[in-house]
């Protein structure tokens, strides 16, 4: 009797263990968002669940006895990945790893692969069990994610560089403004002396390279005044080929390729001339014993948003040279202020940091392609302009420029620049009032009626340059104003309409936006 109800038990028993079994199987067999099966020693795969024919796209009948090695990349079989995978998992128990797999059709997917080594009671080796996870998805959700942090990041970072350098540039200009205009001034009165000209030229000289590295930190950060039109990039480049022979000299070959149709790009010209103008000298400096620059162009769609550019249209301008060209580590930099491979002297480090800087204020970029021994090549990515381009690079006939003397109110809280200033506009022959705040300046228009126009700077304590320029505007609205600023660009606000002259200025600077400020066409566009 005893022995029949230990029968019944053991039957009871193994029939449980048989449903559990069962029911493991069935769970393991209908999950889908893991592909578990299992391998025998050799790797060939013995079982197959939904979750691996859903990730993998193999049926059981077309898998089931092949080698598991199939999943991996042609790159990793040739290394022996799938060989160190069962061996790490036999001697550690288990393997972890993610890496690139390929299902049935091709495709590529990232991969989370655990494999567990299965022994049996006496620990011999029945075979193992891998577990897959697709985290493709997952993983792009987090590299998108670290690249809206980057962005972020290098967007702060921007922002305080562009702070810093627009109160630097503001400073360093008003400094240059007032060692500019001094020895310009002394260098026009007085006589020419071979002794005493060079050494003045040659100050005029360094002020002026001065302001050109303030522009270029300007740019950088993406500060600078930018005047966006559609430009027609094989004219502006043509118009360019005598500057590009001189600037590079008879050793180097400038060759242009563009197709019959090019869409126009949106741009400044001023600033597209200088960045073509700095690659095109960069590029000569790489090829010391002279070579071919190839400057062209193409136009191109975006619509990839993992890479630097938005989806959309562009015109991708290039430079290409057969230099030296540059490792990777020098490429991972060559955008970085003040970075250079340059020698002491011969370069600011800014050059490229300026087209970067100008490409991505236009919602462009620059993309600097190269290898060591094999050239290099700059790409300016601007996006393509809607608007037909104005009539660029013709010449038109000037309107007469303002050539009455007249009284000028010069307003500004620096006494070095107004001195400066006033002596310029003197020396052109006006008769100069001077302020050294906007409260002042209003106290002398309310006083004075003969008052022709008003130069204000545009920092001052207590009251702007523009806010200044409002009540003028109010209560002399006959009176053209200049606002003459070291800064890049000016706090939002009502559009005054106003000439803007930027800081150090010469004397022909002033008598060219004297003459805008009062060129009848500009006051009837205003009107």
């Amino acid at each position: 009797m005893n022995a029949a109800i230990g029968s019944d038990i053991s039957l009871v028993d193994e029939t449980s263990l048989r449903l559990s079994e069962q029911q493991f199987k069935l769970l393991v067999e209908s999950v889908t968002d893991y592909a578990i099966y299992m391998i025998d020693p050799e790797g060939r795969v013995s079982s197959w669940n939904a979750g691996a024919q859903r990730i993998k796209g193999y049926q059981p009948g077309e898998i089931i006895g092949e080698n598991f090695s199939r999943f991996y990349t042609k790159e990793d079989r040739e290394t022996g990945e799938p060989q160190k995978a069962l061996s790490a998992a036999t001697r550690e128990g288990r393997f972890e790893k993610e890496g690139w797999r390929i299902r049935k059709d091709g495709t590529r997917f990232l991969a989370h692969v655990i494999i567990d080594a299965i022994r049996d009671d006496k620990g011999k080796l029945l075979g193992f069990a891998k577990i897959t996870r697709d985290v493709t998805e997952r993983k792009l959700a987090e590299r998108t994610l670290e690249k809206a942090r980057e962005a972020l990041f290098q967007s702060q970072k921007m922002d305080a560089i562009g702070q810093l350098t627009g109160g630097i540039a503001h400073d360093f200009n008003n400094l240059l403004m007032a060692i500019l205009g001094s020895i310009e001034l002394v260098r026009k009165r007085l006589p020419e002396d071979p002794k005493i000209t060079p050494l003045l030229d040659n100050a005029i000289l360094g002020a002026r390279r001065g302001s050109a590295l303030t522009q270029r930190m300007l740019a950088f950060a993406r500060r600078q005044d930018l005047k966006t039109e559609a430009l027609d990039i094989p004219s502006l480049v043509r118009g360019m080929t005598e500057l590009l022979e001189r600037s590079l000299g008879p050793h180097v070959e400038i060759e242009t390729r563009f197709p019959p149709a090019l869409a126009h790009a949106r741009g400044d010209t001023n600033q597209l001339e200088l960045a073509l103008l700095n690659l095109a000298v960069n590029a000569r400096d790489a090829m010391p014993e002279g070579g071919r620059i190839v400057i062209g162009a193409k136009e191109e769609k975006i619509e990839d948003e993992s890479g630097p550019l938005q989806p959309g249209s562009y015109v991708c301008i290039s430079v290409t040279d057969t230099g030296e060209g540059m490792d990777e580590d020098t490429l991972a930099h060559a955008t970085e202020p003040f970075f250079t491979t340059k020698g002491v002297g011969k370069g600011t480090g800014l050059g490229l940091a300026m087209v970067h800087g100008m490409a991505e204020q236009l919602h462009g970029s620059l993309i600097l392609k190269s290898r060591k021994g094999e050239g290099t090549t700059a790409e300016i990515w601007l996006p393509v302009a809607e608007e037909a381009p104005a009539a660029a690079f013709q010449t038109k006939e000037q309107e007469p420029a303002e050539s009455r003397a007249l009284s000028i109110l010069a307003v500004d809280d620096d006494a070095l620049v107004l001195m400066n200033t006033t002596a310029m506009l003197e020396e052109l022959g006006h008769t100069v009032a001077e302020a050294y705040s906007g409260k002042d300046a209003l106290d002398i228009l309310r006083q004075d009626s003969s008052i022709d126009l008003v130069i204000t700077d545009q920092a001052m304590p207590q009251m702007t340059g523009v806010q200044l320029a409002e009540v003028v505007k109010r209560e002399f609205p006959g009176i053209p104003i200049v606002l003459a600023t070291g800064y890049a660009e000016l706090p939002p606000g009502p559009d005054l309409g106003l000439v803007k002259l930027a800081k150090p200025f010469r004397e022909q600077d002033l008598t060219r936006v004297i003459a805008e400020a009062f060129d009848p066409n500009r006051v009837k566009a205003r009107a």
